[in-house]
């Protein structure tokens, strides 16, 4: 059995899906396969040569995590508790071209391929959709751990394309079907400092609203509008003013991205809603960069190169404070690569891809 599943980058939402606001992602041609079959055994051996790693232990020894994160188990558990049953162990080469630990979600592409190959390994296979994929992933990674995190990674990957996701106040998934052209993702090669970006993107914006709401309880991140923001001037520090204003701008920035997405006419070849995409990526790239400061000096000049050598917008990916970015280039990809990678970056020409899938 060979199952697939590709990263994903992160439209419009960046950092508000946990404070309950919809994202919109896509699916990158960037993936990571899972190889494997049957053993006579109940081991369960992986072999993962992109990092020189081995992983091994024995069905009856799953329950019992031997670390943290220990996503393997995790996703063999959480499918037993589904009903399914594995009489025999799997030994498996897993390869990948997903940058790692950069943004680009190669862990829940991973664990999205081993929930697949699972699936349709084990006696009683239910042969999920891509939708249920993602969210016994999402069990397997977030859940089982009680990490914080919320859909957006696993829907993504999982179901693939371009999708629009809302967390309240209920879970809605919905695929969008644009027809866009080339993307250059920018690898910064910098670690991400997830940790101190969430103190600031999340639990500080979460103490701003609870602070605007009790001085005004008909406050909603949702539905408010941007220029009532002036109300609060005096209660609120300059820095948890920009921080309030750029969310609820980067709100508005994704429903007008919805609406052009949703356009029945391609956006490939479309030079106005090509240029139009560009510029809504980078208003939100200016919020990122100038208000939740999940930026990088470098960052910031693989953005400008790429924009000097024709891409038409792009923002940063993922968590931020370093990781990647990424650019929409439908012309010249190739010119924005190299100057990407002139700026100190690692390049990849990416294009919008479908969710996980069983190639053999």
């Amino acid at each position: 059995m060979k199952i697939s599943t590709p990263g994903r980058i992160c439209f419009f939402g960046e950092h508000q899906d946990y404070l309950g606001l919809p994202v919109i992602a896509a699916a990158i041609s960037r993936r990571i396969r899972i190889e494997g079959e049957k053993r006579q055994d109940d081991q369960v051996i992986l072999h993962l040569p992109d990092i020189g790693q081995k992983e091994e232990f024995s069905l009856s020894q799953s329950e019992q995590y031997g670390k943290s994160r220990d996503y393997f188990k995790s996703t063999i558990n959480v499918l037993k508790r589904r009903g399914h049953r594995f009489t025999s162990g799997f030994e498996c080469t897993i390869r990948g071209n997903i940058p790692i630990n950069s943004g680009t979600s190669s862990s829940s592409a991973l664990i999205v391929s081993w929930a697949h190959f699972l699936d349709l390994m084990s006696e009683n296979p239910a042969h999920y959709s891509p939708k249920e994929l993602g969210e016994i992933a999402n069990a397997a990674e977030v859940l089982e751990f009680g990490e914080p995190g919320g859909m957006m990674d696993h829907y993504s990957t999982a179901i693939g394309h371009v999708i629009y996701l809302e967390s309240r106040p209920a879970i809605h998934v919905e695929a969008l079907t644009p027809r866009l052209g080339t993307f250059v993702l920018g690898d910064s090669l910098e670690p991400k400092d997830t940790l101190g970006i969430l103190a600031r993107c999340r639990y500080g914006m979460e103490a701003v609203i609870e602070k605007v709401q009790q001085y005004d309880s008909s406050f909603s991140i949702f539905t408010t509008p941007a220029e009532q923001t002036r109300e609060y001037g005096q209660l609120l520090t300059p820095d948890e003013m920009s921080l309030l204003i750029a969310n609820l701008e980067d709100r508005d920035i994704l429903l007008e991205g919805k609406e052009l997405l949703s356009q029945t006419q391609s956006a490939n070849g479309n030079a106005d809603t090509d240029v139009r995409f560009g510029e809504l990526l980078y208003k939100h790239y200016l919020n990122l960069r100038d208000h939740k400061r999940t930026s990088t000096p470098k960052i910031d000049r693989m953005m400008d190169a790429a924009l000097t050598a024709g891409a038409l917008g792009g923002k940063i990916n993922g968590s931020g404070g370093g990781g990647c970015m990424f650019v929409y280039a439908p012309e010249k990809a190739e010119e924005v690569a190299e100057a990407i990678e002139k700026a100190g970056g690692k390049s990849y020409i990416i294009t919008v891809d479908e969710g996980t899938r069983s190639e053999a």
